[in-house]
């Protein structure tokens, strides 16, 4: 207890120093929703409503916890009408290409112009999308998936088989570069042949008929379709693509509940309502995402957009029960999501197993948790975020501990710092603060371990470009959010050696027979069991420094905004809302 409070009094001047920068400045800016691929979570307690994380959605799971509904019973209750817009602060999307998405930026606005043949509801079952249903074979193989015959694209023009088959063939092929493609499809016969430049038709996917669209994939998969949920397997139009060019999103001609109206970088994305949606269409006329920036806080109670997160800032403010605000207030369960340090385990020092143990050791996670972030997230010490399927909430992780943090740093081959290499942490960014947890990490480091730090700041689209080109030494302000609710979308997709989203190149090839034994094991209880022993000895390998699962959410939300869903991952839903009178 004596050390704990002489660490204290060491630590204290210098999160005085940051807390008083941080406290305004913490999550000010746009508010993207986490939800498929990596997006900057530098800023765990930010305004964001949902934290930028990098994503990923698995076959729903009856442990995955229901969407939070975002209103009253009263409000619910209320006298509702069709049309009006519903206003939120974004950022400019990296693209609007669903084959190309990564991030949750741009994933919160492709799954509102787009869709697939499945897709996920608020309550995160799989439900149909362009498909009205599908057959799977008895050997899992062969899925047979009939198409909606009203399906359309926003231009009124019929969505077919042949579209579906175009779209994965282009999803596959090297032109269009997918950072993803070989992690979303590659359970498709054939994918990789399109995907190596050995073929250009993915002989996996048939067409049976103009509404009959039949897939194989390599073997039985429980997750499979789960992961068609993902915008890369999303239906686009040829000719809309092919006369378009390389603005082709300039105008997409999508299959989704919204059109996109109008597009103006750093100011303004506009959706409208498509009214010919296949399933049940938005009851809203519009939604108006401002891109140009501002105080969230401010501009809420400005009446200038309908729904804000609660920062750290305003929280105490807005839990008063007699406050203006707190009648707005909503708290939803945590997002499937955890924010990380990563390391490039192909570079040095990282390529040392002791040193990133040695790093891993030296935080003091429940200190900055409590002192710093107010209790607003919960440690992490391993990977899958609680909640999630196959959470082990005995699972011990690399826990605080500065003696055996500086045995392991004097056994590495890294243990002077006249000797040891540079060492550089990249962060998405433009010159402003970094993460708050970030700056506390990185003086731990100093002062347990004497290991010196730089930050490097790179605008977020480059950031992820980089990112897939592993070109980082260590990365930050990022994290992991999820695409489907399965573990295999954290463990194999992230920690696979051949995996092109494993950003650090971290191998074990234990861990690599372990993931590929999980892929096709048919019983549930074993297959559990299996991502559990994979995600200790990935934690035990400290490829990366796993930080916080998201604590609940404190959001505001105007009272005539009815039947927003607050989803602990992206999925579409914005067609739910409607507006009181």
């Amino acid at each position: 207890m004596e050390r704990a409070v002489r660490r204290m009094r060491k630590l204290l001047p210098f999160l005085i120093g940051v807390v008083a920068v941080a406290a305004i400045a913490c999550g000010e800016g746009a508010s993207p929703e986490a939800a498929p691929a990596e997006a900057p979570a530098s800023a765990p307690v930010s305004e964001a409503l949902e934290v930028p994380t990098p994503s990923s959605v698995a076959q729903a799971s009856p442990s995955a916890p229901a969407a939070a509904p975002a209103q009253s019973e009263a409000v619910a209750a209320a006298e509702t009408r069709s049309g009006g817009t519903f206003r939120r602060l974004w950022a400019d999307p990296p693209t609007l290409d669903p084959h190309l998405t990564t991030d949750t930026t741009s994933a919160g606005v492709v799954v509102e112009l787009f869709g697939g043949l499945v897709t996920l509801d608020t309550d995160l079952q799989l439900v149909p999308d362009l498909a009205e249903s599908w057959k799977i074979s008895d050997d899992g193989l062969v899925y047979t998936f009939t198409l909606r015959p009203e399906a359309k694209f926003h231009d009124g023009k019929p969505v077919t088989a042949e579209d579906f088959k175009w779209s994965i063939n282009r999803a596959a092929n090297p032109q269009t570069a997918s950072p993803v493609a070989d992690v979303y499809l590659n359970d498709i016969v054939g994918i990789e042949d399109v995907l190596e430049g050995r073929a250009t038709d993915v002989s996996g996917v048939r067409v049976i008929d103009s509404h009959t669209l039949q897939i194989t994939i390599d073997a039985p998969k429980a997750y499979f379709l789960a992961k068609l949920t993902y915008p890369t397997a999303y239906v686009l139009d040829r000719e809309n693509v092919e006369a378009g060019g390389r603005g082709w999103t300039d105008s997409p001609n999508g299959t989704g509940p919204f059109k996109l109206k109008e597009y103006r970088i750093g100011e303004r994305i506009v959706l409208e309502r498509n009214e010919n949606y296949h399933r049940e269409p938005a009851k809203i006329d519009l939604v108006v995402m401002n891109l140009a920036g501002g105080q969230s806080m401010a501009m809420y109670e400005n009446d200038e957009i309908d729904i804000t997160g609660v920062s750290l800032f305003d929280l105490d403010r807005v839990l008063d029960p007699s406050d203006d605000l707190n009648s707005e207030l909503v708290i939803a369960p945590p997002d499937f999501n955890i924010s990380y340090i990563g390391f490039n385990t192909t570079m040095p020092p990282f390529d040392d197993l002791k040193f990133r143990q040695a790093l891993n050791h030296a935080i003091d996670k429940e200190l900055i948790a409590s002192e710093v972030l107010s209790d607003l997230v919960v440690s992490a010490y391993g990977i899958l975020p609680p909640g999630f399927p196959a959470y082990n909430s005995e699972i011990q992780g690399l826990r605080y501990d500065p003696e055996l943090a500086k045995q392991l740093l004097a056994d590495s081959p890294y243990p002077d710092a006249d000797t040891r290499p540079r060492i550089v942490v990249t962060v998405p960014g433009s010159g402003g603060t970094i993460g708050l947890d970030l700056e506390v990490v990185i003086e731990m480091w100093r002062q347990v371990l004497g290991v010196e730090v730089e930050i490097q700041q790179v605008e977020w689209a480059t950031y992820l470009q980089d990112l897939n080109n592993e070109k980082f030494q260590a990365f930050a302000g990022l994290g992991w959010q999820a695409d489907y609710p399965d573990p295999q979308d954290f463990l194999d997709i992230l920690f696979h050696s051949e995996s092109s989203i494993n950003h650090g190149g971290y191998s074990n090839p234990e861990v690599d027979r372990i993931l590929e034994e999980a892929r096709v094991e048919q019983d549930a209880t074993r297959r559990v069991s299996l991502y559990r022993q994979a995600e200790v000895m990935i934690v035990d390998d400290a490829p990366w420094v796993p930080l916080w699962y998201q604590g609940e959410r404190h959001v505001l939300i105007k009272p005539y905004i009815n039947d927003y869903r607050l989803t602990p991952m992206i999925i579409p839903k914005l067609r739910e809302i409607s507006i009181g009178r």
